[in-house]
Parts: structure tokens; sequence; C-alpha cells
């Protein structure tokens, strides 16, 4: 009962707003369903194929974030299901998602990876390469993914005031680019309710896909006991609170 001990205590202990993703890549099923039982719904991998298998196998209120490097030949594989994509580093790779994206009806929502660390073994965009990215319209056009936010990795190093000021310009940047994002950031400020309502979408659209309707109608009926409200349009499964 080690894990589900430890996931108590780290929930007890997070700040309000905060949200615990359980990074479990290489963990056996065992772990992450004892992790589950404690109340765990947030999990993070960084192998595609691994986190399609372990998403097969477990519950399907799971709310699957990928934080590793992505390969776009492997995105097909974790389009159907995954939450969030934690670190998209170019417009091509953007681009890349939400081709397969539309092809389940989903919007996926993704992290732009900003490169802030001394070092050369980390990826993300620089700052400017960022700028520029937002700055220009291509990227809005794009209906089947979400960038609501960013992610980066500190320098590996034991100076601790360079990694604050590594992260102090991280903060800049992310306070320069609220307006440009605008609504995108308000994911930023949802629950861990809100990852496992859309991990039950994700469920139902591919109940919808597989045409298993008795168990979209199942989810759909779920969310709504819930207080969810879901709308399909073109663009993928929007859902709102009643």
């Amino acid at each position: 009962m080690y894990i589900a001990e430890q996931i108590k205590r780290l929930r007890s202990e997070l700040p309000e707003g905060v949200n615990l993703l359980a990074i479990s890549k290489y963990q056996p099923i065992e772990s992450l369903q004892e992790a589950y039982d404690a109340g765990q719904r947030m999990f993070g991998e960084n192998h595609i194929q691994e986190m399609a298998a372990k998403a097969a196998a477990m519950p399907k209120d799971i709310a699957w974030h990928f934080t590793g490097h992505v390969q776009t030949n492997k995105i097909k594989y974790m389009a159907s299901f995954v939450s969030l994509i934690h670190a998209v580093d170019s417009f091509r790779l953007l681009r890349e998602i939400n081709k397969h994206a539309a092809k389940h009806n989903r919007v996926i929502d993704c992290l732009l990876q900003i490169h802030i660390a001394q070092e050369d073994t980390k990826y993300g965009l620089t700052v400017q390469e960022c700028r520029e990215l937002l700055a220009h319209e291509p990227w809005r056009e794009l209906e089947n993914v979400r960038v609501v936010g960013l992610m980066a990795m500190g320098s590996n190093t034991d100076d601790m005031e360079q990694v604050r000021g590594e992260f102090r310009q991280m903060k800049q940047l992310f306070d320069e680019l609220t307006d440009v994002l605008g609504f995108c950031y308000e994911r930023q400020q949802a629950g861990e309710d809100d990852e496992e309502f859309e991990a039950l979408i994700a469920a139902r659209t591919t109940a919808r896909k597989e045409k298993n309707w008795a168990e979209a109608d199942r989810i759909r009926d779920e969310l709504k006991a819930q207080g969810i409200i879901l709308e399909d349009t073109p663009q993928g499964v929007r859902w709102h609170r009643a």
C-alpha cells in the first residue's frame, strides 16, 4: 500500500488549484491500479506506445498526459485518447497533431515547450521562436488543437539561483503571452475534475467511432448526471457545465 499512502499524502499537501500528475513510465499496471484506487486520475508517460498499452488496460476515466519528446510518426497511437501533450516545440508538430486529432473528431490540448535551460540536451522553442510562432495567424487556423500553456525544464544543476532565474524568465513570458492566448489559459484554472470529464469524453468518442452506441449513451448520461452537457461540433466534442 506504499503507493496509495504516498498518493494520499501528496494530495493532502497540495495547495488549492494544484493538481497531482503521477509520472508512471516504466511502472507496471499493478502500480498504476494501486494509485488509481487511491483516487489518482492523471498519469504521465513519455513513450507513446507504452502509454497506449496502459490506456487500453486501465479504466477509461483516466486523463493521460504525454510528457516526452513527440515523434510525428507515433502521434496516431495516442490521438484518440491523450488529454494533454506537454512538449510541442514547432508549428509543424502542432499541425501534425491537429491532423490526427481531426481523424478522431477531437480537440487535443497542448503546451508549448520553451528552452530555458543552459544545456543542449533539452528540447524546445527559444523565447523569440515562441513569440514568432504565436504572432503569426496560421496556428489559430488549427481547429483540432488548443494551446493551453507553456512547459519548460530548468537546468540540471545544484545552482538553485540559476534555476529560479530560468523560471522567472518563464513566468515573464507566460504573463506576456496571456493576452495572445486569451481563453486558452483558462485550462490552467481547471480542476482535476475537468481532466476526468475530458477523459470520459474521449472514451465516448472512441465508443462512437467503434459504433458502440450503448456505451456512448451511457457515458453521455453519466456526464449529464454530473452537470456536464456535451455538444458535438465539426471541430470535436465541446462541453460545458449546466
